[in-house]
């Protein structure tokens, strides 16, 4: 098993569960990839209009739930800009939660994930209460601490409608007796100031997200002409080590592809946040060849042992149990 900088093994987090084989943020998907190995279960955070925290991709549900074909909720339909982007839909805030548990989730892209329009219908929007619910029983159950890694979506959106994301997710935390920088937790952003505010009020570790391209959605709003691609060079992620403890980086940002899909040389990006004192966890691992780099179609295998033999000290996985067995196998 891969060892990452600090002596301890390399993570396996389940990318909104084991969403390559059910339909993601799901409590089956989450309960799934428990069993296929996966140390922590990832839910993205959004926001009910009665402030409860449920675990969605986006708070506009349409392509993960079956919210269209309700009636009771067509006026519900609306258009709104978030983070600069039109979208048209139905969004979590507009709903409360015993309104949205009337929904069932759906496979978000069943044009390559057939086998999981199987679960369409069946399935209910889980709370962040729940999941963790699930992830301490399981976690009693196989005698195996399972984590949870949260990602709190669009804060900036959602602090300015008056359902601000980091005091109810600080406290549904606390509760369940997440506390410390060793408890099985990460909470992690495209934003950074949302995280610079969550560093001065809790000990748990932060993780800042960083993508191949564009800028945090709060330096667009103040102003601040710093993109991704700054906070991803070696002062840059000095100045993350600052509030932070880890990063969690587009794959592209340590091996880019070129023009025709194949992997270039790595850049320096795991040695330098590791020399900042800074975790890295890479997303997004998936098996379909339609994600997987020229050199490996039909080998999504051979794209972790790349990975991973790049110092690496976690990997973000639709497929776990492909994660897991690479993991176990180096």
């Amino acid at each position: 098993m891969v060892k990452n900088f600090t002596g301890k093994p390399s993570i396996i987090i389940a990318h909104r569960g084991a969403s390559g084989y059910r339909p993601e943020h799901t409590l089956a998907a989450y309960e799934l990839a428990i069993a296929l190995g996966a140390d922590y279960i990832e839910p993205d955070l959004v926001s009910t209009k009665d402030g409860v925290l449920i675990a969605r991709h986006e708070n506009e549900i349409s392509e993960t739930t079956d919210v269209a074909s309700h009636t009771e909720f067509a006026h519900r339909q609306t258009t709104k800009i978030i983070d600069g982007e039109s979208k048209t839909g139905w969004f979590t805030e507009d709903f409360i939660l015993a309104e949205l548990k009337t929904l069932r989730a759906k496979e978000r892209i069943p044009q390559l994930r057939s086998q999981n329009t199987a679960y369409d219908g069946l399935l209910e929007i889980p709370t962040l209460q729940e999941i963790i619910d699930l992830a301490k029983s399981k976690s009693a159950e196989i005698n195996r601490a399972i984590g949870i890694y949260p990602e709190t979506k669009h804060p900036t959106y959602f602090k300015s409608i008056g359902l601000a994301l980091e005091t109810p997710l600080l406290a549904t935390l606390t509760a369940n007796a997440y506390q410390g920088d060793n408890a099985p937790v990460f909470i992690q952003s495209f934003e950074v100031s949302n995280l610079q505010d969550l560093s001065t009020k809790t000990d748990l570790p932060l993780v800042q997200l960083l993508n191949n391209s564009g800028k945090p959605n709060d330096f667009v709003v103040s102003g601040n002409e710093r993109t991704y691609a700054d906070l991803a060079t070696a002062s840059g992620l000095r100045e993350i080590a600052k509030y932070a403890q880890a990063v969690g980086i587009h794959k592209n940002l340590l091996v880019s592809r070129d023009s025709s899909g194949k992997l270039r040389s790595p850049t320096s990006l795991v040695t330098d946040a590791h020399a900042a004192g800074l975790l890295v966890h890479v997303w997004t691992f998936r098996n379909e060849d339609c994600f997987l780099p020229l050199d490996f179609q039909g080998n999504p295998q051979g794209e972790y042992e790349l990975f991973f033999s790049l110092g690496v000290d976690g990997v973000f996985s639709d497929y776990p149990d492909t994660a897991f067995a690479v993991n176990e196998n180096l």
